[in-house]
């Protein structure tokens, strides 16, 4: 099972009051395709814990891209939910995923990666985190074509974001009980870019003596995680790897619709996010999966200091998946996403009654 450590997303940058019945008012982003179903999952779950959050519901898709109102919303609020959003493949279009990262400067990307108890893969007991810079390298979008026939994209690296991100990973380390940071890297390739940032790591890893600190080629890590998962604690990379690994741990365990997710920025906004696409075949249909999203609402509720409906929310969850009877199809089940989202919220009831 889960521990309470292994979702929550520890920031240093803003501290709540743990337990508070105060209502937090929270930025919702249902998304696109099946992206309203698996966040009317969510409110169902919440509501029949009684969590403390009200929901403002804002509408970010590939029609509106980011608007006015949920920038303001964002910026009132500091915390969002955010379901899965399309981005036109090819076509010149930013990612809206990508924006709301730069808007409000969302730095860090946390995913853990845990195995999921009743979901059989083929490794057992994984237990990483992938935190990833959010805001720069390959995804800077500074692109162009200087001539006919040739793009170039350029790769920005900087000492303070590599600083910034790098700290963060060992304190969230301290803070979750992790015994290790491994900076993943292609410094032996990039020496300027790559190197800027394995430096960066390497001077931050001097004030944390108490963690082990280590060095890894992204090519090295990658076989590393693929030959023993268990290998790897804490890892801590720029924005490209990091987006590719995080989804290749994603794998380890399952796959992206179970996997959580949050981005912190330094301003006290937060936005936890689902991964996984729009689903588009079968958005409508009552068949998607809503644990990612769920699971990221539970990191979501502990980083607000809501530990007891965290952990009430995480229970109906994993004890459901470990039972098996009620699983939607992509886990190899025949439940619907209404059905599956009754099962919580029966466990969830019984919980508050015992």
């Amino acid at each position: 099972m889960f521990s309470r450590k292994s979702l929550s997303i520890v920031s240093s940058l803003r501290n709540y009051s743990s337990g508070t019945s105060k209502i937090q008012k929270v930025t919702l982003i249902p998304g696109d395709g099946i992206g309203p179903e698996i966040s009317e999952s969510v409110k169902r779950v919440f509501s029949a814990v009684k969590a403390p959050i009200e929901w403002e519901t804002v509408v970010v898709d590939a029609n509106t891209g980011i608007s006015k109102e949920v920038i303001e919303s964002i910026k009132k609020n500091k915390i969002g939910l955010k379901g899965p959003i399309s981005t036109p493949i090819g076509t010149g279009h930013q990612s809206l995923n990508l924006g709301l990262r730069k808007t409000f400067n969302l730095y860090a990307n946390i995913r853990p990666c845990v195995s999921i108890p009743g979901h059989k893969t083929r490794y057992n007991n994984v237990n990483t985190v992938v935190v990833r810079e959010n805001t720069e390298g390959e995804y800077s979008g500074i692109e162009n074509q200087p001539v006919k026939g040739v793009a170039q994209s350029i790769k920005i690296i900087t000492k303070e974001a590599s600083t910034r991100i790098a700290h963060y990973a060992f304190q969230y380390a301290l803070a979750n009980g992790r015994k290790k940071v491994s900076c993943i890297h292609k410094a032996n390739i990039m020496k300027q870019s790559d190197g800027l940032f394995v430096k960066s790591c390497r001077e931050v890893s001097t004030r944390y003596p108490s963690i082990k600190y280590e060095e890894l080629t992204i090519d090295n890590n990658c076989m590393q995680l693929v030959l023993d998962p268990n290998q790897m604690d804490v890892m801590v990379l720029p924005n490209l790897y990091g987006d590719i690994v995080s989804d290749l741990c994603a794998g380890l365990i399952g796959g992206l619709g179970l996997t959580p997710s949050g981005n912190i920025g330094e301003n006290g906004s937060a936005i936890f996010e689902a991964v996984h696409g729009t689903a588009p075949d079968i958005a409508g249909k009552n068949l998607a999966n809503p644990t990612a999203l769920i699971l990221s609402s539970i990191m979501m509720l502990r980083h607000l200091g809501h530990f007891h409906e965290a952990s009430i929310i995480e229970n109906a969850v994993l004890n459901t998946l470990t039972e098996g009877k009620v699983k939607t199809g992509d886990l190899g089940g025949k439940s619907t996403c209404s059905e599956y989202t009754d099962e919580l919220v029966k466990r969830i009831t019984e919980s508050l009654n015992k």
